[in-house]
């Protein structure tokens, strides 16, 4: 995320200010060490720039998570770009300055005990989900979905609190997830899920024309696009260290993938129809998301 995202607006800031405007970053939680509270501590002026998953407080982001519905992207390149198609709409329900919008890869499985080969290897598995919107369509295949943040996840796949971890790869080397795993599915019948650079609308609305224009220059269309590259190049590694740490990677026939999708058909086609924030429905927003 620094060098994709953070070191990238920080940097082009400075340059396009010729100085006038710095970040000082503060990594690993100095101001928060809950990921779910990211976005509270942006409108509690604890921080003026905030990264956050709109997965961990879903019932805030709805239409932006519609994002991970299945069949809506299948890369983090186009889900990134799904997420730029909508970004007007989305970008209503922050109450913040968006920097960035973009997206990781779709969700691999990790196990521990259990390696996932055919639709019914899901049955009766806990499995962690970054959002909200996953849990019936984990639960349509058979196990049962528990919602924690990333942060918590190596120790309890280790400690067989969770039997299973749904997440791009792109997390593994971060979290070394390549540890407590045994077993990893490359696909689930999910989209990607979306990340968020925000900035303090306040301290936006206080900075004079000329500073707002250099946060635009920084926080242009290329930074986003960034995000959803550097997510998967880091989906790549890791799948990489985790087949050099000897996980077993187990790709899916697609005669398989087709049960899994066939599996989530009923609870897609139920949710379709709900409202995603009052004013659209979730198919709507998969409209825009889709460019159709």
């Amino acid at each position: 995320m620094n060098r994709a995202v953070f070191a990238p607006f920080a940097e082009k800031l400075e340059r396009v200010s010729a100085g006038g405007l710095t970040v000082r970053q503060f990594p690993g939680g100095a101001l928060n060490s809950s990921p779910p509270r990211q976005y509270s501590i942006l409108l509690d002026g604890v921080a003026d720039v905030v990264f956050a998953l709109p997965g961990y407080t879903g019932d805030l982001f709805p239409k932006t998570n519609v994002l991970s519905y299945p069949g809506v992207c299948e890369t983090a390149a186009s889900c990134t770009d799904a997420l730029q198609r909508a970004r007007p709409v989305l970008e209503k329900e922050f109450r913040a300055k968006v920097l960035a919008l973009w997206s990781n890869v779709p969700p691999a499985l990790l196990t521990r005990d259990k390696p996932v080969r055919t639709l019914e290897d899901m049955k009766g598995l806990k499995i962690r989900v970054t959002s909200r919107i996953d849990v019936p369509f984990i639960e349509a295949l058979g196990a049962r979905a528990v919602m924690q943040p990333v942060t918590v996840v190596h120790q309890n796949l280790a400690n067989g609190v969770i039997d299973g971890i749904a997440i791009g790869a792109s997390g593994i080397g971060a979290f070394k997830l390549q540890e407590p795993a045994s077993y990893l599915t490359t696909w689930l019948p999910i989209s990607g899920a979306p990340f968020v650079l925000l900035m303090n609308r306040g301290v936006y609305d206080a900075l004079s024309a000329q500073e707002k224009g250099w946060v635009d220059a920084a926080a242009d269309a290329a930074l986003s696009a960034g995000g959803g590259a550097g997510y998967a190049r880091a989906a790549a590694r890791g799948l990489r260290i985790s087949e050099e740490a000897g996980v077993e990677i187990i790709e899916l026939p697609d005669a398989e993938k087709r049960r899994f999708a066939q599996a989530v058909a009923p609870v897609y086609e139920a949710a379709i129809a709900q409202s995603a924030g009052g004013d659209m429905t979730v198919g709507e927003v998969i409209g825009l998301l889709k460019g159709e």
